[in-house]
Formats: C-alpha cells, sequence, structure tokens
C-alpha cells in the first residue's frame, strides 16, 4: 500500500488545495481553501466559469457601492469554488472570512453568517462548511459566538499553545495549526538547514497541542496544516486531521511503506502538563510573549490581505 493509503487509516486526510482534479485525484474527506489557493485557482482558465457565474449574480444586485459589490463578489467567490468542491469530497469544506477584519468580531460574525445564508440558499447543510478566522482574540470570540448558532468554524493562522487553548475554551470545532510556516521561522532565526522530523519545531508544537487537548478532554479536533516536507506529514501520523499540499499528496501516493502511528491519545494523560487558565490579557501576553507566534501571525494577516487585493484588482476587469 501507498503511505497516502496508510496514513488514511490513521488520520483524516484533507486536501489544501482549490483545484478540482487534484482534489478529485486524491479523494480526501474535506478540503480547505484560503485566499492564496482561490487566487490561484480563479487564474487557471478551466475555472473561467465559476469567476464568470459570480460576477453575473453580483451584478444582478445592482450595488452602487463598488466596495460593497466587490466584498459580496469575494465572498460569492469563495462559496462558488466550495460548492464545486463539496460535490467532490464527502465530507466538509472550508471557507476562509476576509482577514483583513481579523481584529473585528462584529464585523467577522456578520461576513460568516452572510457566508453560510449562501451556502444554505444553494442547498448545503451548514454542518459541511467550516468558517476559517484568524486565531486572534477577536477571531476567536466570533468562532465562540457562532459554534454556539451551529456555525462550525476552523481557526486558522494557529501557531502557539495560548491560541490553542483558547479555541478550545470558546468550544470551536477545528484548529490549523501551521507546521512548516513555524520551522520556517526557526530555521531563520536559529541559521538552521534542518532538523530531524521528531525535533521540527512545527511538530513539537502540534505534538504539544494534541497531548493538551486529550489529557484535558477538549473536543476540538486539530488538523496540522502549511507542511513543508513529507517527514513532518508522517510524524504527525495519529492526529485527529492533516492538510496536505498536492504536491505532498502526490509524493506520499507515489511511496510505499508502512506508516506508524506517532500521536496517540492513550500516551496523553501521562504527559506532565500543566492546565492553562486564559482570560483575554493572558492570551495576549501568551502569544506577545512567543516571538515566532507573533512574527508569523501578523505575517500570515498581511500574507493573506495582500492575496485578497490581488484577487480583488483580477476581478475589477469584469466588474
Amino acid at each position: 500500500m501507498s503511505k497516502l493509503q496508510e496514513l488514511k487509516k490513521l488520520t483524516t486526510v484533507v486536501s489544501d488545495s482549490g483545484d478540482f482534479k487534484t482534489i478529485e485525484k486524491y479523494k480526501p474527506q474535506d478540503a480547505t481553501t484560503n485566499p492564496s489557493l482561490i487566487l490561484a485557482a480563479a487564474q487557471k482558465p478551466e475555472y473561467e466559469y465559476i469567476v464568470k457565474d459570480a460576477i453575473k449574480f453580483v451584478k444582478e444586485q445592482n450595488i452602487e457601492s463598488k466596495e460593497e459589490a466587490m466584498k459580496l463578489l469575494i465572498d460569492k467567490l469563495m462559496v462558488a469554488f466550495g460548492l464545486e468542491i463539496l460535490k467532490i469530497v464527502p465530507g466538509r469544506v472550508s471557507t476562509e472570512v476576509d482577514a483583513r477584519i481579523s481584529f473585528s468580531t462584529q464585523e467577522s460574525l456578520d461576513r460568516a453568517r452572510f457566508i453560510i445564508s449562501l451556502y444554505e440558499k444553494a442547498g448545503i447543510n451548514r454542518e459541511r462548511v467550516l468558517i476559517k478566522f484568524a486565531s486572534t482574540w477577536e477571531g476567536i470570540r466570533a468562532a465562540e459566538i457562532l459554534e454556539r448558532e451551529g456555525i462550525h468554524c476552523n481557526m486558522t493562522l494557529l501557531f502557539c499553545l495560548e491560541q490553542a487553548v483558547a479555541c478550545a475554551d470558546a468550544k470551536v470545532t477545528l484548529i490549523s495549526p501551521f507546521v512548516g510556516r513555524i520551522l520556517d521561522w526557526y530555521k531563520k532565526s536559529e541559521n538552521k538547514e534542518s532538523y530531524p522530523a521528531a525535533e521540527d519545531p512545527g511538530v513539537v508544537s502540534v505534538t504539544e497541542i494534541y497531548h493538551y487537548y486529550k489529557k484535558f478532554g477538549h473536543k476540538t479536533q486539530i488538523m496540522g496544516a502549511s507542511f513543508r516536507n513529507n517527514e513532518e506529514v508522517l510524524e504527525l501520523a495519529g492526529c485527529d486531521l492533516l492538510t496536505i499540499s498536492p504536491q505532498l499528496l502526490e509524493e506520499l501516493d507515489k511511496t510505499e511503506g508502512a506508516v506508524p502511528k506517532k500521536l496517540d491519545p492513550s500516551q496523553s494523560a501521562s504527559k506532565p502538563i500543566e492546565k492553562l487558565v486564559l482570560n483575554e490579557s493572558k492570551f495576549r501576553f501568551g502569544v506577545n510573549n512567543n516571538a515566532m507566534a507573533t512574527d508569523k501571525l501578523a505575517e500570515g494577516i498581511r500574507n493573506f490581505s495582500k492575496d485578497l487585493i490581488k484577487l480583488e484588482k483580477f476581478l475589477e476587469k469584469y466588474l
């Protein structure tokens, strides 16, 4: 069996792509998108029909404000790609809210509810959609409210235990700790070419979060994300979910061999982990006190925002 087939026995595999052909090829349970992936997909000729359908919808609304029209178009396009993905995967799709509102709880709530309304008007039950927010204090508060409304959330740009604990306390459905981006920061900071897989700082961070959740009985699922290599992926075999890029999925599919289970909840109870009790000030200080988490959270929000602006510029010609 391929390592991808073996991994699927231990972990729910998710496709980190907006490309339908890739998703169909590797048959993941779920799929996740972000502004960068949608930007790449929207520019492909084979997906022009999706863009044109979204444009037609927006024009029919007769919105006078260009800014409001573009906001609607972005949400409509994100949902349009999500709807196509849901025709392929049996599980859920993650759809990201505009990164530029990551520090506004109310705007995050408004956009998330609107996105869910678009899915429901298209006949999709909200159980099949995860709304993605950056793991800021404001984003986590929005997710806490939405979860009580039956709107499930995927907290992204997550780089430290404080963010993970705040998400679990808010009873969000899913978190996406970014393994590879943590590795990037430490390689640059410590001037190292590489780390052994078990000592990879991103792997270590997700392992810590995993055992914390299992030890204290949190129901929030953990989905390792943003991998740089398959050594990181395989070192987290047994994690609740792993979202993997097409390139790494292909490598796993072409490689045969056993995949040992590295993360097991039965090991968590004996781990010497102290329970974190957080309020807003402790959360902010904890994230601030972690230079890597502070840098990568801010950088991630900036980069997703830049890709949204690029997407808007690409779409302007249609409007």
